[in-house]
């Protein structure tokens, strides 16, 4: 790591006398949890934790409480592997002062930001789980909606990717670019009409409810979100603000509706994230609940 993000760390001795380790990696050592008068593990891969877990391909040092962003994780029914621990449900959160409503200034593009072949984190299973293959039954939508969609996305110049998208309406430009500082990327979510992108099959297959903390950028910011179906929820909306599709039909009625209660979307967006999202009430939840 680099010095500059550690010079202003307090050594384990000192970190040690906390109330409470909150952790959002999997692979602290037993002899740094035993330390802490309490230890939380927070999972931010519902779904494929657990599967990584009872496969052996993950050890997590045992911890006092244990929360997920995956609604049905550890609920009867789920399609997620129980492996004996108690999970607590957190909804993902954004800091909303961070992210205030911006409106659009002129002509804008739905948008995403996509890593396009990176997935495959389940080592013995022969499917794909990317975005290329997220996308492979969308890749019509531009033609379909007839409404600018734009993807962020990693390809090289030369990759036949690109020349696959662009022939079906897609814009392209460089993820690297438009995310290149913490600014450059919430400019560029601000700067859109809102959020088109898939979920990885894996997410889909899982059936967590699993909502991407980009995607939660976009409520803030006011930005309609249309985003593949991750599993039933107690709370998350299919049509108001968050649009959840299943199919290419569900998914250009979506984007059909926000154009047309484009002003009314924007503010359902907002109020989700506020209602939900708000970082300083998911925060004092976990600690509420890790602490007691």
């Amino acid at each position: 790591m680099p010095p500059e993000l550690t010079m202003a760390s307090l050594s384990l001795d000192d970190a040690a006398g906390a109330d409470l380790l909150l952790e959002l990696r999997y692979n602290t050592p037993l002899q740094v949890v035993k330390r802490f008068r309490r230890s939380a593990l927070v999972d931010l891969d519902p779904g494929l934790l657990q599967t990584w877990m009872s496969k052996g391909q993950v050890c997590v040092a045992p911890h006092d409480v244990y929360f997920t962003i995956g609604e049905t994780v550890g609920q009867p029914g789920a399609q997620v592997p129980d492996i004996g621990l108690r999970w607590n449900y957190t909804p993902p959160c954004v800091a909303l002062d961070w992210w205030p409503p911006c409106k659009i200034r002129g002509k804008a593009p739905f948008t995403t930001v996509v890593h396009w072949y990176a997935g495959g984190w389940i080592i013995d299973d022969p499917r794909p789980d990317n975005k290329q293959t997220a996308f492979l039954p969308f890749l019509d939508m531009p033609l379909v909606t007839g409404h600018e969609m734009e993807l962020a996305l990693d390809l090289k110049p030369a990759d036949d990717q690109r020349f696959t998208l662009e022939g079906h309406g897609w814009r392209l430009v460089d993820a690297h670019a438009v995310a290149s500082t913490p600014r450059d990327y919430q400019r560029y979510i601000q700067e859109s009409f809102g959020e088109f992108s898939c979920a990885k099959p894996s997410y889909v297959r899982l059936e967590t409810a699993w909502v991407s903390d980009r995607t939660l950028c976009y409520l803030a910011s006011g930005k309609p979100a249309v985003v593949q179906h991750t599993g039933r929820s107690r709370f998350l909306p299919d049509a108001a603000g968050l649009f959840r599709f299943r199919d290419v039909e569900s998914a250009a009625c979506a984007i059909k509706r926000v154009v047309i209660d484009y002003d009314r979307q924007c503010k359902l967006a907002r109020a989700l994230a506020e209602e939900y999202f708000d970082a300083s009430k998911v925060v004092a939840t976990v600690l509420e609940r890790a602490l007691s």
